[in-house]
């Protein structure tokens, strides 16, 4: 279901998407709005499915984790059961910060935060002691230059 958004809601999305531990009264203030309309659109957006959970965003350096590997997966391996296996073993994995199924030559791409290049090895030797790939390829990012979380509303 494809849910209609006037340019309120989208200023609306764009402030929580920018800050959303902002008060209501900020928000409004910010979107020309009163804090009831404000809280009333939300909660309709909510209740709609747009905005999922609300969560902080952390400094992964700043907390020891300092290495971002982007992991390329290929694999022979097709079947639900095979592909069962890796997501469950995926979604156990807090280093998995996201993963992706790709079409082209490559079929998963991972991107994993780990304190340091030993810390990806003990993660990659778990996972493939887990799942059976046939080419895994690790690439270090040297630097973060743009990560947002922020649609272009």
């Amino acid at each position: 279901m494809k849910v209609r958004l006037d340019q309120t809601d989208r200023k609306i999305l764009a402030e929580l998407q920018r800050d959303a531990g902002q008060s209501l009264d900020e928000i409004a203030k910010k979107v020309g709005s009163s804090k009831t309309p404000v809280w009333n659109r939300i909660r309709k957006m909510r209740e709609a499915g747009i905005m999922g959970q609300q969560t902080v965003v952390l400094d992964a350096e700043k907390l020891g984790f300092d290495a971002c590997f982007f992991v390329l997966i290929r694999t022979s391996e097709h079947e639900a059961e095979w592909q069962q296996k890796f997501l469950t073993a995926l979604r156990n994995r807090p280093e998995v910060m996201e993963a992706h199924r790709l079409a082209g030559d490559i079929d998963y791409i991972l991107k994993v935060r780990v304190q340091n290049a030993r810390a990806y090895d003990v993660f990659y030797q778990a996972l493939i002691s887990e799942v059976k790939v046939h080419n895994v390829t690790a690439l270090l990012s040297m630097e973060e230059i743009k990560s947002t979380t922020e649609l272009p509303l």
